[in-house]
């Protein structure tokens, strides 16, 4: 198989090139017209042409395809899905802030952690996307809407950091200054909780927002909603996130769903906030966005309310998320999971070297 050079760093590149005679500036020249959303190595106008025929024979291009695209008609979000080259499907979601426009990525095709409330997770997992696949979402949703992306989040489709070591990569290629330069401040990952990965991470001491899906203060009701607490309980999520402040200085951002009944009463804002006391922390609360497959119910206003209020009380900072989207397909992976159901693909086929073991 050809070798998907849109993964690769500038310095990788500049080697491969000068492995093939070429001057070290010919790397920075490919990796720029990469990174501009190049479809081929023909359009890369500034090569010779004997370089880009060999290009064409060593390497591949992964340029994605709009197979759906919807925009709310209340606030103008955008929900792409993008159709990779094996015919899957992930989806990717642009919204518009006052600070500048931030999109959504996918990291994996589906996602293997069975969280209740989450539509991305019905079908389990089918692959991990690769560096590029990732990059790609940032770039050509930029380029498809015609405005400059300011901001990343990883909160899409899959699980960030069960793809640690392609996400890494790509942290690294969209924050590359010859690509497209977003700051790490200005890149948020999401996780659900992987408690050892949340470490190696920490390794690291990126800039970037870490935010975890606590959705529950204690194991019962937490377990119940997320298999993953199981093996990563409260405590030990929160003992993970305490180091990883310590090591990076960042502080940690709790994505909290209100649940009508399973996350919402008050005795759990109570313990929320002792647990949280002394962490450099900041909540948010999520209305949960309504998924078909699910019985869960958003929480009322009034009690949405009293949680804030409750944080607060205890020197909490917590807010109350704005809802996005929601005439679109909101809530990550229905977009996906109704166009399968529409339009199944024969080609879109799970890899068993894909499925997790846990």
């Amino acid at each position: 198989m050809k070798q998907d050079i849109k993964s690769m760093t500038l310095q990788e590149l500049t080697e491969a090139l000068r492995a093939m005679g070429q001057p070290a500036f010919r790397g920075r020249q490919v990796f720029t017209w990469l990174h501009r959303g190049a479809p081929s190595f023909e359009a890369m106008t500034d090569l010779p042409k004997a370089l880009r025929s060999r290009l064409d024979e060593e390497f591949r291009i992964t340029v994605p395809k709009v197979a759906r695209k919807q925009r709310s008609a209340r606030d103008g979000t955008v929900k792409y899905l993008w159709e990779l080259s094996d015919g899957n499907c992930v989806e990717t979601v642009l919204m518009h802030y006052r600070h500048g426009n931030t999109v959504c990525i996918s990291s994996e095709v589906g996602c293997p952690m069975g969280c209740r409330f989450c539509a991305s997770t019905l079908g389990g997992l089918v692959r991990r996307l690769a560096p590029s696949e990732l990059l790609d979402q940032v770039l050509f949703t930029g380029l498809d809407a015609g405005e400059e992306i300011s901001n990343v989040v990883l909160m899409g489709i899959g699980e960030p950091l069960d793809n640690f070591d392609n996400v890494l990569r790509f942290l690294e290629l969209v924050n590359s200054p010859d690509g497209l330069n977003i700051g790490m401040r200005h890149i948020s990952l999401s996780t659900c909780g992987l408690a050892d990965r949340i470490d190696a991470l920490a390794e690291h001491r990126l800039q970037l927002t870490l935010s975890v899906s606590l959705h529950a203060p204690d194991d019962e009701s937490r377990s119940a909603i997320m298999p993953v607490n199981r093996r990563y309980p409260v405590d030990m999520l929160l003992a993970a996130c305490r180091r990883y402040f310590e090591k990076t200085g960042r502080r940690v951002t709790f994505e909290y769903t209100m649940i009508d009944g399973v996350s919402d009463r008050e005795e759990q804002a109570q313990l929320l906030a002792s647990k949280l006391r002394g962490l450099a922390a900041h909540v948010n609360l999520i209305p949960l966005n309504r998924v078909a497959e699910s019985p869960l119910r958003p929480s009322s206003r009034p009690a949405v309310a009293r949680f804030q209020q409750i944080l607060e009380a205890h020197g909490i900072p917590a807010t109350v998320r704005r809802s996005l989207g929601g005439d679109i397909d909101a809530s990550c992976g229905q977009l996906r999971r109704r166009y399968l159901r529409e339009e199944p693909d024969p080609q879109a086929k799970e890899d068993p070297q894909w499925k997790h073991g846990d």
